[in-house]
């Protein structure tokens, strides 16, 4: 077992559009092994792009495991946990359950994927609004971002909208599945 006294680890999470990746790293910032797996992209006519929460945290999962083991160390010196992921619109039930975010129906496709380009009319016309909040993400706001992809749930998929307990960043999603806690990344 790879253990120095008082040795603590990281553990590094990014999930990208066609996979999830861990790496555990030393104090230091040494990284000792990582960890990958695919993930599921589904693709539709037009822009539309999901994935599945379900899988997404499936290879999260994997991937951390195959690193923790690769790295030989001891998961009790653990002591810090991150995630990085693109910017996707994870739907949530009133039951934690996914929820379909298109035409398919399939809950396990609950995730927008920011390539996702349905929402290009809302961002449109939000930024047609030059409503200064739109200074925070540079003047415009982009179709891959996840306010258009609201509006374009809450005018084309309004039971989906009512119905939805929680409207994740991808990132912090996983951090919700991780820890069970609702705070937000401040991006």
């Amino acid at each position: 077992m790879n253990l120095k006294l008082n040795t603590k680890y990281f553990i590094g999470i990014d999930v990208g559009t066609g996979s999830a990746r861990a790496g555990v790293f030393d104090s230091s910032g040494t990284c000792l092994a990582v960890g990958k797996k695919t993930t599921t992209l589904y693709r539709d006519t037009g822009h539309i792009v999901e994935q599945s929460s379900e899988d997404i945290w499936s290879a999260v999962c994997h991937s951390v495991k195959e690193a923790v083991k690769a790295a030989d160390i001891d998961v009790k010196h653990v002591v810090g946990i991150g995630f990085d992921a693109t910017c996707s619109l994870v739907v949530i039930g009133a039951d934690n359950k996914p929820m379909p975010v298109g035409s398919s129906g399939d809950s396990k496709r609950n995730i927008m994927v920011w390539m996702d380009h349905r929402a290009a009319e809302q961002a449109t016309r939000i930024n047609a609004t030059k409503h200064r909040v739109l200074d925070y993400v540079g003047g415009v706001i982009s179709p891959e971002m996840e306010t258009p992809k609201l509006l374009w749930l809450k005018e084309n998929q309004p039971n989906i909208f009512n119905n939805a307990r929680h409207f994740f960043d991808l990132t912090d999603f996983l951090t919700w599945k991780a820890s069970g806690d609702l705070a937000r990344s401040v991006c």
